[in-house]
């Protein structure tokens, strides 16, 4: 797939690493799989996994979380 910002690069399958803050906590997801542009290196993560990194977020926000790293899991 051609990608939408470049529109000169090749998109592949990769993993990366995706830094939420949400009320006042941060967030660091490792190994979130995505879509990334060779060229210019823009990240796509898709619907359902954003849903579940910002559902994830939004709970450790209410947990009083700070700071936390943690690995992508898929459910």
């Amino acid at each position: 797939m051609m990608c939408v910002i470049c529109k000169m690069g090749e998109t592949h399958n990769g993993k990366v690493t995706v830094t939420l803050e949400r009320n006042g906590a941060t967030l660091i997801f490792k190994g979130v799989p995505a879509i990334v542009c060779l060229n210019c290196g823009e990240e796509f993560v898709d619907e359902k996994t954003t849903s579940v990194l910002l559902h994830a977020a939004g709970q450790a926000a209410q947990a009083g979380v700070q700071v936390d790293v943690r690995e992508y899991i898929a459910a």
